[in-house]
């Protein structure tokens, strides 16, 4: 007799308690193998493809595509063992219980087989198959509804969080979720609910406020985790900015010849880092962390280096891992395996975090210069801006130069303003002439 297995959204690592339905990747009726992947859901941090430990026919899919459900919310059910359905065979076999992106490759598509005519479905299952389809309509708060005296059927602490910043008392909402369980949705509906008027309250004027009729946009999933961390970063991070103007013509000419030669292309941005990573060996303070509980500077042994990157879903970090072991092709590789996996939406949560010290490349978006906000929990960022032309006085005579501003944005807990303006200038020397570099390989 077939038994009908419920799979539920599984925890996706790094502190993540909710995720966002991107694309069903199987329907109702399917056949499914394990380790197959079944929908694609959006983090804070990236989009994963959630694979099913369960082989079987699925008999329900919860939420439709665009919801928000929380880790522990129901995903799908699979009817495990039912007879006389077409086996999937998977071009390639999973590990098993892990996420796509942290260990098993599943690159290939999955191919969807259907129930033949004629097999057998569990009744239960089969009941059960169509009224999750539909996406449960948000609730509002219900005035006659009795109060809560049990538990609040929440499991995501954002969803806390948000209710208790706004005043909502979440025990006078009635969830949406799988067995009443109160979403994200439920609580931004009893926002948008109006408030109940007093008889004898005069009615309200409109309000003449552009907010009230701009375009509203939620700030949730990548643009609203990047919004809570930079938000963080200035709460937190007492920072200071150092700035400076640098030749790098000669930087520029080291970089053609070494592309001259043949091989793999050495990018700008690499060559930057591999400088970055011999100033925080100088300077290691700035590779480190503050731990506020135990009131403690954490010195990082390791560089992990994160680049900004710009893509259709926002601005994005990957972090390149022991950058300080790299030579600058290792380097160029790197960031163009990551930054193409950004582009395309691929990168792991796995990618995206564990950083100790950010290069932003501003440059790119034809500016000079910026003050960078710290990648908490980070110490210090390198702004870089655009390499261009301009007057410059070389060797005692007026001469026409490659010229960048470089900025130092850094956590003033951790250093004074000597050895961040030391760290600063080491990599302008650098940039300067390169065989100041030489010194430190």
């Amino acid at each position: 007799m077939p038994q009908v297995m419920e799979f539920k959204l599984p925890d996706l690592g790094e502190g993540l308690t909710e995720a966002e339905i991107v694309r069903w990747l199987v329907a109702v009726g399917d056949v499914v193998a394990v380790d197959q992947p079944v929908v694609e859901v959006e983090t804070a941090k990236a989009m994963v493809e959630v694979p099913c430990p369960y082989g079987g026919v699925v008999t329900a899919r919860f939420g439709e595509e665009g919801t928000e459900l929380p880790v522990g919310a129901p995903l799908i059910t699979v009817a495990v063992g039912a007879g006389d359905v077409e086996a999937v065979e998977p071009e390639d076999s999973g590990s098993g219980n892990v996420l796509v992106g942290y260990g098993t490759d599943h690159s290939r598509t999955a191919r969807r087989r259907r129930v033949r005519p004629g097999s057998a479905v569990p009744a239960a299952a089969a009941v059960a198959a169509p009224a999750p389809l539909a996406a449960p309509a948000p609730a509002v708060p219900a005035p006659a509804a009795p109060v809560v005296t049990g538990p609040v059927p929440v499991i995501s602490p954002l969803v806390r969080k948000l209710a208790r910043d706004h005043g909502i008392d979440l025990r006078a909402l009635r969830g949406s979720g799988p067995e009443g369980l109160i979403l994200r949705a439920d609580v931004e509906a009893a926002l948008r609910a109006p408030e109940p008027v007093a008889a004898a309250a005069p009615a309200p004027a409109p309000s003449a406020s552009p907010a009230a009729a701009g375009e509203r946009v939620p700030l949730k999933g990548l643009r609203g985790a990047v919004a809570e961390k930079l938000s963080r970063s200035r709460r937190e991070i007492p920072d200071a900015t150092c700035w400076v103007d640098a030749d790098a013509t000669e930087l520029m000419a080291a970089r053609a010849a070494m592309n001259a030669v043949g091989g793999p292309k050495i990018s700008v941005l690499a060559l930057l880092a591999r400088i970055c990573t011999a100033a925080l060996a100088k300077y290691p303070e700035l590779n480190s962390t503050v731990d506020l509980a135990a009131n403690e500077i954490v010195r990082l042994p390791s560089v992990h280096l994160g680049f900004a990157a710009q893509t259709e879903r926002g601005l994005v970090v990957p972090v390149v891992r022991d950058a300080q072991t790299r030579n600058p092709e290792s380097l160029s590789a790197e960031f163009a395996r990551l930054t193409e996996l950004a582009r395309t939406g691929k990168l792991s949560p796995a990618d995206l975090t564990g950083g100790t010290f950010t290069l932003n490349n501003y440059g790119v978006f034809g500016v000079d210069g910026s003050t960078p906000i710290i990648n908490h929990p980070e110490a210090a960022m390198l702004g870089v801006g655009r390499i261009v032309a301009k007057p410059w006085v070389h060797q005692g005579e007026l001469a026409v130069r490659q010229v960048v501003q470089l900025s130092l944005t850094f956590d003033h807990r951790v250093c004074d303003g000597g050895t961040a303006g030391g760290f600063l200038r080491y990599v302008a020397d650098c940039v300067e002439s390169p065989a100041v570099l030489l010194r430190s390989l």
